[in-house]
């Protein structure tokens, strides 16, 4: 954990939202840990059953057995893969995604490749074939963890501003289309969400600049976020379960910025 401003200690997501998810099937990428592992521990939490999905097989597992899930081992830059995911699905939470750093004239075309195929492309292949049990059912719910990059960019970050920005059009066009079948698609863009991916990050930037890592959160992470710490997992699964419950029915095709005020500027 990243020392500076503690964690906020939130109650479980679905007991706060008092939502019922009993009989609802979910399907969570990259909920091995982070995010997705929150999103997964709250769906569960009020009810569902969720497939839960990351390229680590251990970590997937792990999560698995504490929200009694199943877990699927997949590289989502595969298409194979992604094709053999269940598809009788309710609510598809696209989460997974990864990071690379570098200025454009040295970004490897290759991890650019890899993180569209992991956080557009997947997230398409998952709705082409999960849209058609939603539709049979008239009710459904996707989720797409899209950024705060969904809506700005940042320099040196070519490959992740351009996926989340694909995976908000890619949203919006899941919401038309699934509208006249009882199917909602929505972004939630957070700021820094402190997860491994963000640890990393921080861990990184501070060996590159020699300081330590409160600086880095505070002085680079936070730099243009009006609320000066990083949001939790947690925070976003709320958010996530939120768009799941009874009266978001209407919620569609938007983005939900939980950026501490950074977009407000």
């Amino acid at each position: 954990m990243t020392s500076g401003t503690p964690p906020v200690d939130h109650p479980t997501a679905a007991a706060a939202a008092g939502i019922d998810l009993a009989g609802r099937t979910a399907l969570v990428t990259g909920a091995g840990s982070g995010i997705g592992r929150a999103c997964a521990t709250a769906l569960a939490a009020a009810g569902a059953h969720v497939h839960v999905v990351d390229v680590d097989a251990a970590a997937a597992r792990s999560v698995a057995e504490s929200i009694g899930g199943r877990a699927h081992a997949v590289d989502l830059a595969q298409a194979g893969p992604v094709g053999e995911l269940p598809t009788d699905i309710d609510i598809l939470v696209n989460n997974a995604g990864l990071q690379h750093i570098a200025p454009l004239d040295e970004f490897p075309p290759d991890r650019f490749e890899h993180m569209q195929r992991v956080m557009v492309q997947a997230p398409f292949l998952l709705l082409r074939q999960t849209l058609p049990y939603m539709y049979a059912r008239g009710w459904g719910r996707v989720v797409n963890i899209s950024s705060v990059h969904g809506h700005r960019a940042s320099a040196f970050k070519a490959g992740y501003v351009t996926a989340k920005h694909a995976l908000e059009g890619l949203s919006k066009v899941a919401a038309l289309e699934g509208a006249p079948h009882g199917v909602t698609s929505n972004c939630v863009n957070p700021g820094y969400v402190r997860t491994p991916l963000v640890e990393r990050q921080i861990a990184a930037q501070a060996a590159a600049h020699g300081i330590d890592a409160d600086q880095v959160v505070a002085d680079v992470m936070l730099s243009r976020s009006a609320v000066k710490r990083l949001i939790e997992p947690e925070e976003v699964a709320a958010a996530v379960l939120w768009l799941c419950g009874p009266h978001t029915g209407y919620v569609t095709g938007a983005s939900i910025p939980l950026d501490g005020g950074w977009t407000a500027a």
